[in-house]
């Protein structure tokens, strides 16, 4: 058993050799992590993350299962038909996407699979598998989303709620995405994202989501598995631009954005922008540039 007084729970050790310049081992495949899965997954992982890149733009929208109609979402049916060109995966609710998202646009689906309470309980962290295996296939669903609370009396519910989806989804070849969640009395360090994306990897999910944090190229190091970042609280543009462009340098493999793109003053053109730093190599300031040029 791993010692209990490891330095402070996940810390990075300031003096442990991450080998930064040796990028990690993908010999067959363009996905991180993924060469000895089969098919069927390969497949579904290659919708979500282009081979040309080996990147992701997720377009998150599944705040209303906690929040109901979010500030910029009021009308799916509207605004997400308006995106769908300028980004790679939809990361939704079933209910969102059967009643506000058309089928044709035949993008990646990473289908929000946990459920529980509402902003209305004030605490939102105790969650169940709220979708099972055979309405994800029914959906279509390139992976399953999972929230963990790690670090909170429900952390053990969530892990198992992981770990419960990633059986399923093995036994179909749907990948499993983990979700770091970070509540109230949580510090988004690089401590505890080392830590998160770890375990929700050991544990057998094949994509990871956090959020970004100094010393994020350590974090992304010790991360078996692809980590997509979260683009997290709305920021103005050109802070939201330089967020992503400083993950993806540091080793995140896609961004998964949702009020920095639809709280915008032009979402279509910031979806864009990011997109130009997550597939086409773009700094900040290009990106930037861009979205200003392309705005209406």
């Amino acid at each position: 058993m791993a010692e209990a007084d490891v330095k402070v729970r996940g810390e990075i050790d300031p003096e442990k050799d991450f080998q930064l310049s040796i990028p990690a081992g993908r010999t067959n495949f363009h996905v991180k992590g993924m060469d000895n899965a089969d098919w069927g997954m390969k497949d579904r992982l290659s919708r979500i993350f282009q081979p040309k890149s080996g990147r992701t733009l997720m377009l998150a929208f599944d705040h209303g299962y906690i929040t109901g109609a979010s500030t910029g979402l009021e009308r799916l049916d509207i605004l997400i038909p308006s995106l769908a060109e300028d980004i790679d995966v939809f990361m939704a609710t079933r209910g969102a996407l059967r009643t506000c998202v058309p089928p044709m646009f035949n993008k990646a689906v990473a289908l929000r699979c946990t459920a529980g309470s509402t902003v209305l309980s004030g605490d939102v962290t105790d969650e169940t598998i709220g979708v099972d295996i055979e309405d994800a296939i029914r959906m279509n669903a390139s992976c399953m989303a999972v929230q963990t609370f790690m670090g909170t009396a429900d952390e053990k519910t969530s892990l198992t709620n992981l770990v419960r989806t990633v059986d399923a989804g093995n036994r179909y070849g749907i990948p499993t995405l983990g979700v770091v969640a970070v509540g109230k009395q949580m510090a988004r360090s690089p401590h505890f994202f080392s830590l998160t994306t770890r375990v929700i990897a050991e544990l057998g999910a094949q994509i990871v989501k956090c959020y970004y944090c100094e010393d994020f190229e350590k974090v992304a190091a010790g991360c078996p598995v692809p980590i997509v970042v979260a683009g997290g609280k709305k920021l103005p543009e050109d802070q939201a631009l330089t967020m992503a462009y400083r993950a993806i340098s540091e080793g995140a493999c896609g961004m998964d954005m949702g009020r920095n793109i639809f709280q915008a003053p032009d979402p279509k053109a910031m979806a864009r922008a990011v997109a130009k730093i997550v597939h086409e190599e773009y700094t900040d300031k290009e990106a930037y540039e861009y979205y200003l040029d392309t705005k209406k």
